[in-house]
Formats: C-alpha cells, sequence, structure tokens
C-alpha cells in the first residue's frame, strides 16, 4: 500500500512539474510578445522587432525595415546553425580566443583609465606655435585657402557695380555698406573674410571647381554666370597657394590633435617600460 501511495505521488509530482513547466513557457511566450518568425529552434517575438524600428516611420518604411530584419536575423541564424552542426567540437571551442579577446580588452580599458587619470589635456598658444614652427611639413596645402568676400545677383542688378567697388574696399565702413546692401540686393551675400576656407568650399558656393574658380580670378575677383541669369562674385581678401603651409590658425585644431596623441603615446609607453622595470625590481619578472 505504501509503495502505490509513493509511485502515485511520484506520478502526481511529475505531472504537476510537467504542468508548471507548460505554463512557465506560455507565460513567457506572452510576455515576450506574439512569435512573428522561426528559424528551427529560434524564435522572433513581435516586440524584438518592434525594438529595430524607429518611431514615426511609415507604414511602407516600417514594413520594408521588419523584412529587411527578419531575413537577416533568419540568415544569422541558419548560419550559426550549420556552424553547430557542421563544424567539429574542437573546432567549435572557442576558448581559447574568446579569453585571448578578455585580456585584450581588459589591457585596453586599464591603458584608458590610466591615460585619462594622467593625460594633461591644456595646451597652450605657445605650444601650438612651437608644434607648428617645429613641424612646417606637416601643414603644406594641397589646395589654396582662401578669405574671402562672394554674393549671388542678378546679372542686371543696379547696385552692382557698387557693391562690387565697396566689398573690396580696405575702408571699414565701406565692407559694412557693402554687406548692407548685399543683403538687400543680392540674393546671398557672404563677408568670410576672416575665415579661411578650402578652394573647394569656395568653389561650390560659386557653382564650379576649384581650378575654374582660380583660373578665373582677376584682380583679386572671380566671375562665374550661371543659367538662370544670376553672377556669382567673389572678391579674394587673401590666399595662400597650395604647397605652402596652412596659416596656423587654420590648422590649430589639428594640432591640438597631435599634440594630445603624441602625450598619450608617451604615457602609453611609460605605463608599459614602468611596469616591467617594477616586475623586475620587485622579483615578479625573472628571465632565467
Amino acid at each position: 500500500m505504501k509503495k502505490a501511495l509513493y509511485i502515485l505521488a511520484l506520478a502526481l509530482l511529475a505531472v504537476s512539474c510537467k504542468l508548471t513547466h507548460q505554463f512557465s513557457d506560455a507565460a513567457s511566450e506572452l510576455f515576450r510578445g506574439e512569435v512573428v518568425a522561426k528559424v528551427g529552434n529560434h524564435k522572433l517575438y513581435r516586440n524584438q522587432l518592434l525594438s529595430y524600428i524607429p518611431a514615426g516611420v511609415s507604414p511602407e518604411d516600417s514594413a520594408g525595415l521588419a523584412a529587411r530584419y527578419i531575413n537577416a536575423w533568419a540568415e544569422d541564424l541558419l548560419l550559426l546553425d550549420m556552424a553547430e552542426e557542421q563544424l567539429s567540437d574542437a573546432d567549435k571551442d572557442v576558448s581559447k580566443e574568446l579569453e585571448e579577446y578578455r585580456r585584450t580588452l581588459l589591457k585596453y580599458r586599464y591603458e584608458q583609465l590610466y591615460i585619462n587619470q594622467r593625460l594633461d589635456t591644456l595646451i597652450t598658444d605657445d605650444e601650438i606655435q612651437q608644434y607648428y614652427a617645429a613641424n612646417p611639413d606637416r601643414f603644406r596645402l594641397e589646395r589654396p585657402l582662401l578669405k574671402a568676400r562672394y554674393m549671388i545677383i542678378s546679372a542686371d542688378a543696379r547696385s552692382l557695380k557698387t557693391i562690387k567697388q565697396k566689398m573690396s574696399s580696405d575702408d571699414e565702413l565701406e565692407v559694412m555698406e557693402a554687406d548692407s546692401l548685399g543683403s538687400y540686393a543680392a540674393h546671398k551675400y557672404v563677408d568670410a573674410a576672416d575665415t579661411w576656407l578650402d578652394a573647394i568650399t569656395l568653389a561650390q558656393e560659386m557653382g564650379t571647381d576649384y581650378r575654374t574658380l582660380l583660373s578665373s580670378i582677376k584682380h583679386q575677383f572671380a566671375e562665374v554666370a550661371d543659367a538662370s541669369g544670376n553672377l556669382r562674385i567673389a572678391y579674394i581678401v587673401e590666399m595662400v597657394q597650395e604647397g605652402k603651409p596652412a596659416p596656423v590658425e587654420y590648422v590649430t585644431e589639428r594640432i591640438r590633435d597631435l599634440i594630445l596623441s603624441s602625450r598619450k603615446h608617451k604615457l602609453e609607453t611609460g605605463l608599459e617600460q614602468d611596469l616591467l622595470e617594477d616586475a623586475l625590481r620587485n622579483q615578479k619578472f625573472v628571465i632565467y
């Protein structure tokens, strides 16, 4: 009798465990959302798919994004399943690679922590000037740099001649008048006399390529007509030719980056050397 009761209890327990497991699976399915695709034993749920699609996307774009994501998801898992099936146990053992990646990542993170704690990010104007003077070849121009005032204006505009005259003046008041007239009479007027522009940037504003722009300069003016009956006119205030070193103010941020990069490299090298010397001194590192 006791044996029968024991067997019955085991059976009830097994049924209970199975029902609990099924209920847990069902609850999990319900929590994760409706299944929208299936590959082998892998399931893609609607909430996973929706998290990939940005808010505010049109229904048409949303459908396209969903289709691409589902296909990519399926391709990835099909390839993974095939690898699991076809590769040998030795080929599937990636523990060595994972450990190597872990070590590399930990070393990188510590180096970054070490550098961030010690890196001096303050760079003075004198340091920039000294670096610039010591490395002129680093800053030689591939294309000219220009400072200019330029505008787009109708070819028959009555104030065209006056604006051209004033925009090329050395008198600050006349330059201001050119700016005022240009903002009223021109489709576009820009005073970039205090800013170095790459020749390509100015050429794009002029609707041409930079070599054509440069060849069209006469008496410091470049002039290009467009198909709409407008003139694109630039007065070249200053120019540095290609092959010459760029002005220091144009490359200041680049010099800052170069100085910081050099400081980081010194810290990295110093860290490695200090660790080695400390280990030798404390006999943590011994060469036999």
